[in-house]
């Protein structure tokens, strides 16, 4: 497929992010009410991760550069999960958060909360969290690039905030930040995401290079009118 116009690049991309957008906002969706963590893996979840994958493949000779972004960005933010949870686990284990979100997310997964936690659930639970690493180190390379690595500290606050104030947190009823639970929560939570947005910066740049932003890229084309962002977007 011809993949030399505006259209076609920001198609790709636009759907490149919105798979792999899924990931981490069933969980806030679920906890706002809107559908059970069962429904929304099964009807949105792993159909969106197999879409990825085909997308991947199936621009990896037409439109490398955003393949590769894919692969490098989704290989940085796993290995970057490792960085948050070596903060993460500790703050946990101090009682600076009040559950293991792990475990929790897998007993949602399986529609197991009336029966606990079981190996299967945790299994689920530790896999998704570790897709979530992956689908934020998509959406950093695509949107912002690689070149930068301080961006990728600035990125891990911004989610880490996001999270605060999120559903995930409300429901857990210690409140906005979790400052009803204990100063800790917020503190532990910060500096996990900032570890996490240190590390996926360092390795999004050690993987990619001075890979640019093929968000804005396209916006710039766009705007511009000039056919030169596509062919970047191919890598031609």
């Amino acid at each position: 497929m011809d993949m030399s116009t505006d259209f076609k690049s920001t198609l790709w991309i636009g759907l490149t992010l919105a798979l792999a957008s899924v990931g981490p906002l069933i969980f806030p969706a679920a906890q706002a009410g809107h559908a059970s963590m069962a429904i929304l893996s099964t009807r949105l979840l792993l159909p969106a991760i197999v879409l990825l994958a085909l997308v991947a493949a199936w621009t990896w000779s037409r439109a490398p550069m955003l393949a590769r972004a894919t692969v490098s960005g989704a290989l940085a933010g796993l290995l970057a999960t490792l960085a948050l949870e070596a903060i993460r686990i500790p703050g946990y284990r101090l009682g600076f958060m009040p559950g293991n979100l792990p475990r929790l997310m897998g007993v949602l997964l399986l529609d197991r909360f009336a029966l606990g936690p079981s190996w299967a659930s945790d299994i689920a639970g530790w896999a998704y969290h570790f897709w979530n690493g992956a689908s934020f180190g998509i959406l950093y390379v695509l949107v912002f690039g690689a070149s930068r690595r301080w961006l990728g500290m600035l990125f891990g606050v911004a989610v880490g905030l996001g999270f605060l104030v999120s559903p995930v947190v409300l429901s857990l009823g210690v409140g906005y930040f979790g400052l009803e639970f204990s100063l800790g929560f917020p503190a532990t939570v910060l500096l996990a995401h900032l570890a996490f947005g240190a590390v996926l910066g360092f390795l999004a740049h050690r993987f990619s290079g001075a890979q640019p932003s093929l968000v804005f890229a396209i916006l710039r084309s766009i705007l511009v009118a000039s056919p030169a962002s596509p062919s970047a977007v191919e890598g031609r």
